[in-house]
């Protein structure tokens, strides 16, 4: 049984720090500093078995007509138990979400999860632009 809570006092900001810098493939080598400032600047979801962290996500958003949804994982320990879709179903029902024009996210390989979510790739890529910093940790 696992609890998911928005309650701020429940991150372990050590937890999610050492997996974004040293085991996520998207964040590695991340400072800190950095990952405690988009923890204040976001809508943060801890994922606890026992009330010890084992998972994470966050979403930026204006609560209006945006989100972004960054960092999920659940720790490799406590995978292929459905945490994650029980992650995902948290974020996508809760009710200061409800309503929003766009959604968005990036993934290299969970595109199966995100599709269960109706997550589809860009409809019109063409319109997409970024400011991409590459290795901007090192």
């Amino acid at each position: 049984m696992i609890k998911i809570t928005t309650d701020p006092s429940k991150i372990d900001v050590a937890f999610v720090h050492h997996y974004l810098s040293e085991i996520s493939y998207w964040a590695k080598g991340i400072p800190l500093s950095l990952v405690e400032k988009s923890i204040q600047n976001s809508m943060c979801f801890s994922v606890l078995k026992n009330e010890k962290q084992i998972g994470f996500a966050r979403v930026v958003t204006d609560y209006a007509t945006f989100a972004y949804l960054a960092d999920v994982f659940v720790d490799e320990n406590f995978r292929g138990h459905g945490y994650s879709k029980e992650l995902m179903a948290f974020i996508m029902s809760h009710p200061d979400l409800q309503g929003l024009r766009r959604w968005m996210l990036m993934t290299k390989d969970a595109h199966g999860l995100y599709e269960q979510f109706n997550f589809s790739k860009l409809k019109k890529p063409e319109n997409a632009m970024e400011i991409r910093l590459e290795n901007p940790y090192m």
